[in-house]
């Protein structure tokens, strides 16, 4: 495991700068532009961060086409700084902060807990009843020059980890939450449902853990993805009969619910990571007399340091789930690529560096 605390060597301490930032924003549904915000000040136990790349999934896409949940609640609103996968620099730090300094390679949480809730005081950060979540509400998110926050939030990755698919440790940590709560063992059986970023992630994790993997799907591409890892695969509308002693729902689909208690056998478990709002027919009689446990996955807020490790020691392919990094100035085709097949790479990754190249 790769901790986040060392003995600091304390070099002089950066400037935090002030004045304004340039950040990319959702303005409206489907537009995208680059907006003027006031650089974070500083404040006790923060960091300021440069973000380098930041990665866009599936929420990212609800909020561009303006029918997101968060939308809808009022807990966000337009403009909106999107960005809760991602990873950077830092460039300074509050005069309190101890364990990071300026220059480090560092990934943060998306959740930020209050840790003084009835929820956070029992140990469960992630039911924390005062939450506010990077990218998505309550905190300005990666797509902007700097990002202000809490360092106990914020995780130093090693120097050679410091690539564009370092935005995968975001995702990475609810798998390693659905197969810790499975308590997946090499006996199992496993099938993992949709091959998006999280479902492959699932499908390289759980072939580490246990002996065997099925990947359903609906693209050929992401299915000859989860084969080139190592797992059998099956187009959803040849979905075997074989029961499963645990399935993964990562597609988001709603219709993927009702398949995944079908694919399990008598006894078995249903890990629900795919965050589907339509409705989904089941009767609740067939999981009492099937045994089934259904477990919802809401994310993996204590695994980010044991995430960290995994890609340390090869585990995961990051390199090789990526579409290749758009940049900046490109963030409407970013979103544009998230809605179209990537060829079994299918994390889309903004490179808030790199500018479009210029044309003759």
């Amino acid at each position: 495991m790769i901790g986040t605390h060392r003995p600091s060597t304390r070099p002089a301490p950066a400037t935090w700068p002030d004045g304004t930032m340039s950040a990319i924003a959702l303005v409206g549904p489907h537009a995208v532009a680059e907006i003027t915000l006031p650089i974070p000040a500083p404040a006790a136990g923060t960091v300021l961060i440069r973000p380098r790349h930041v990665g866009l999934c599936g929420t990212d896409l609800e909020l561009f086409h303006g029918d997101s949940g968060y939308l809808r609640s009022g807990r966000a609103h337009h403009p909106h700084t999107f960005g809760h996968e991602w990873w950077g620099e830092v460039v300074a730090v509050a005069d309190d902060v101890r364990d990071l300094d300026p220059g480090d390679p560092v990934i943060g949480q998306t959740m930020i807990p209050c840790g003084g809730c009835g929820s956070c005081r029992r140990g469960h950060r992630q039911q924390c009843r005062r939450m506010t979540e990077v990218g998505l509400y309550g905190q300005q998110g990666a797509s902007a020059d700097f990002i202000r926050l809490p360092a106990h939030t914020v995780h130093r990755l090693p120097p050679r980890l410091a690539e564009p698919w370092a935005v995968l440790v975001e995702p990475a940590v609810t798998v390693v939450e659905a197969l810790r709560r499975a308590g997946a063992r090499a006996t199992d059986r496993v099938a993992v449902l949709g091959t998006g970023t999280i479902g492959l992630l699932a499908v390289q994790l759980a072939l580490r853990v246990t002996a065997s993997v099925t990947a359903l799907g609906v693209q050929q591409s992401g299915l000859a993805a989860a084969a080139r890892y190592g797992a059998v695969t099956h187009l959803v509308d040849d979905a075997p009969d074989t029961g499963f002693s645990l399935v993964i729902e990562a597609s988001g689909a709603a219709e993927a619910f009702p398949l995944a208690l079908d694919l399990t056998e008598r006894g078995g478990r249903v890990a629900v990571i795919g965050v589907a709002y339509d409705t989904a027919t089941v009767t609740p009689g067939d999981l009492a007399l099937r045994g089934l446990s259904v477990l919802g996955i809401q994310h993996g807020i204590d695994h980010y340091p044991d995430v960290i490790g995994l890609f340390d020691d090869g585990a995961f392919d990051g390199a090789g789930l990526l579409a290749p990094p758009v940049p900046r100035d490109r963030a409407a085709d970013a979103f544009a690529l998230l809605a179209a097949d990537r060829g079994g790479r299918p994390k889309v990754v903004l490179d808030l560096a790199r500018q479009r190249e210029a044309t003759a």
